[in-house]
């Protein structure tokens, strides 16, 4: 039997459906995912997205698994520059990340901002802690992986494996947000 979570934008105008666990719960300490969150986080009225690691928190969905059930004519795409395959997607109604989609792949990671407090899975592993100035001030109550890890693309893998090798698209994303950086 499927288990289905039902997490939403701060003003609920986006809500979003994932169905089963997760792929993994990771926090990303990529400069990418830092200098986005430090974009979005400028938007007039949106959360604060960064830990106190300074890295974001994300739940990995295989994109099958995940559907925007209202409010999609919200969300608008935003990308670091025009060269990327990673997009992340604002809700526009009240500039809440809701999350990011490497276009080619076949998973899409949620933002932790969106689940109610309490509600968030545990957190499995940071990825990327080798980006930073000094990974040594990362807390020790996770896996603080240096770059990706055999592991984490071992279970994105198994997780294509299971979807047949196929990548859907989220098409339910139109439209760019609109930043001055």
């Amino acid at each position: 039997m499927a288990r289905t979570m039902r997490v939403q934008c701060r003003c609920g105008g986006v809500v979003m459906e994932a169905e089963d666990a997760p792929i993994m719960s990771a926090e990303c300490l990529c400069s990418s995912c830092r200098t986005a969150a430090e974009i979005m986080e400028g938007l007039p009225g949106a959360p604060r997205l960064r830990e106190a690691s300074g890295g974001t928190r994300m739940e990995v969905y295989r994109k099958d698994r995940v559907r925007c059930i209202k409010g999609a004519e919200n969300l608008r795409a935003f990308r670091l520059n025009d060269r990327t395959r990673t997009r992340r997607a604002v809700a526009v109604c009240c500039n809440t990340p809701v999350l990011l989609d490497v276009t080619v792949g076949h998973w899409v990671d949620l933002y932790g901002v969106l689940w109610p407090e309490g509600a968030l899975p545990p957190l499995q592993l940071r990825t990327m802690a080798g980006t930073l100035d000094d990974p040594s001030s990362l807390p020790d109550d996770v896996p603080n992986l240096k770059t990706y890890s055999a592991s984490f693309f071992f279970r994105l893998m198994a997780a294509w494996a299971a979807m047949g090798f196929r990548r859907p698209a989220l098409d339910y994303v139109e439209g760019e947000l609109e930043v001055n950086r």
